[in-house]
């Protein structure tokens, strides 16, 4: 029997442009953070959405 597969976890708030720095205005994801999405596993993107993120919206990283 076919079982759809999970959701992917994102952090993509429909909101995609890339600022000066290269990072997205939304979610705030690098160009190559957001190539590479799909091919990371679950703990690569959780700790990006977990740590990496906030840190960046916050202004430290």
């Amino acid at each position: 029997m076919y079982q759809p597969l999970p959701p992917m976890l994102t952090p993509c708030t429909g909101v995609c442009c890339l600022d000066e720095r290269g990072r997205c205005d939304g979610c705030h994801r690098t160009g190559d953070e957001i190539a590479r999405w799909s091919q990371m596993d679950d703990r690569e993107r959780t700790h990006l959405m977990d740590v990496v993120l906030p840190d960046r919206e916050a202004g430290r990283g």
